[in-house]
């Protein structure tokens, strides 16, 4: 049976919802604990890339206790309202600091709240994206449903960088502390009633039924099924290399681009770049897929990106002064961003067959644990690299003596242009090197692999 509009909706919404809070949390946790509590940028890398390292870990485990779970709601949906609600709370302390708060004590709390909202969004997370293959039939209805949860995640993740430095200050009376609790809030009842509406109409439609893996089976059929490995590696390095300059370009505006309305200028740029990432899901990539094949799409996505860090990092050394030129590199990379973040998920949700026809195990839990865990990994990866940036560079928390370094040291803005160009410039040309040697599960290969797992199971259901 075909998707409903209901369905495709409901789940396109629990995208929106919960990639709101991840790009808030991925972008913003490093900025409001540095900047705004004075937290040092070295401590808040390293609490940033110790989460992600105990998520190793959990991520994982979370994946098994997904595949084991049997309720007459199926297996996906109390996980993924349990954990929303849960996750929505933490958020809202996550960005609650009390004010009494400051020194080890403050770095405590950011330490517990940040490692806790991780357990908790991955509580949530893996059933979320391990759904797509229960409910849902190989080839273009798979691929379409990937496309539009992508890109409704797209529309989240645009929504909280455009709005939220206009939103804290807004809601904090021009106190940024008061400002992000308040949005916090915000974010996290959006986020829950989102989710509410994908466990309301959302249902699993095909389940395999497999004994449940136990965590060494488990990471015995993740280094069997080599196409999982290597979609896992991309995904590492391209979003290592996206946040970082993410994490980086609002002190690029506060600090480099700078002025008075640095604020207004970094909006304008994020409105700009959250309409062309969300364009790029919903109308370029269809339109390049009626022409090329999906891996072509993904090459191409690549050269654009790389393209779009050396025109930023040409620009970057010129005497502009106008946002609007920062347009053109911006074209360039969040387009691209959009169609790798769709097509990565493709490629990942096609694992799962292959595994299953390779190690007769169809383990989607176990498969999409990974991505939250290597997305998760990649945020820690690039807030430790981003922080280390601010360390080295002595980019202050204190805007006044921050732009006034930034005119005197030109070592401080060359290190941050470098940071967030060049090292992002290397990271996907690796990760177009691992999958163009790794990957190759062509839409030939996947429909042979489909075809050959229907005749599979119909002989077995004889």
């Amino acid at each position: 049976m075909k998707l409903s509009m209901r369905e495709k909706v409901s789940y396109g919404l629990g995208a929106v919802g919960k990639d709101m809070v991840y790009m808030f949390s991925a972008s913003y946790i490093l900025f409001y604990y540095q900047d705004v509590l004075g937290v040092s940028a070295i401590a808040m890398g390293i609490i940033l890339m110790a989460a992600r390292v105990f998520d190793a870990f959990n991520d994982p485990i979370m994946g098994v206790l997904v595949a084991k779970t049997k309720t007459k709601w199926g297996k996906f949906r109390p996980w993924l309202l349990i954990g929303t609600i849960l996750n929505s709370v933490i958020l809202y302390f996550m960005f609650a600091a009390p004010p009494s708060l400051d020194g080890s004590g403050l770095v405590a709390y950011a330490a517990i709240t940040y490692i806790v909202w991780g357990v908790t969004y991955t509580m949530m997370d893996i059933p979320y994206w391990s759904m797509i293959p229960a409910f849902t039939e190989g080839g273009k209805e798979r691929e379409g449903l990937s496309t539009l949860a992508r890109s409704c995640a797209g529309v989240g993740s645009a929504i909280v960088t455009i709005i939220t430095v206009k939103c804290v200050q807004l809601l904090g009376n021009d106190d940024p502390r008061v400002g992000f609790m308040r949005f916090a809030l915000i974010l996290a009842v959006i986020f829950t009633l989102c989710i509410i509406c994908t466990c309301l109409n959302i249902k699993e439609k095909s389940t395999v039924n497999v004994d449940s893996p136990s965590v060494g089976q488990m990471f015995k059929a993740l280094i069997q099924n080599d196409q999982a490995m290597a979609v896992v590696i991309t995904i590492v390095l391209i979003n290592c290399s996206v946040y970082i300059t993410s994490n980086l370009v609002i002190y690029f505006f506060k600090y480099d681009f700078g002025g008075a309305k640095w604020e207004d200028a970094y909006t304008l740029f994020n409105t700009f770049g959250g309409a062309i990432q969300i364009l790029s899901m919903m109308i370029f990539f269809p339109l390049l897929r009626k022409i090329f094949s999906a891996i072509k799409v993904f090459y191409i996505s690549f050269c654009m990106a790389i393209v779009g860090y050396i025109v930023l990092l040409v620009l970057a050394f010129t005497n502009m002064s106008s946002v609007y030129l920062l347009f053109i590199p911006g074209f360039f990379i969040f387009a691209a961003n959009g169609m790798l973040t769709v097509l990565v998920t493709v490629f990942l949700a096609n694992t799962v067959d292959y595994g299953e026809l390779k190690n007769n195990r169809r383990d989607e839990s176990v498969i999409f644990s990974m991505q939250t865990f290597v997305v998760k990994l990649a945020s820690g990866v690039a807030a430790l690299i981003a922080s280390t940036c601010l360390a080295v560079f002595n980019l202050s928390d204190d805007t006044e003596a921050a732009v006034e370094t930034a005119q005197t040291a030109v070592s401080s803005v060359v290190g941050l242009r470098m940071t967030m160009t060049v090292i992002p410039i290397i990271g996907l040309l690796i990760a177009v090197f691992v999958f163009r040697k790794k990957f190759i599960l062509t839409e030939a290969k996947v429909e042979e692999i489909a075809a050959q797992i229907k005749q599979k199971r119909a002989g077995e259901s004889l």
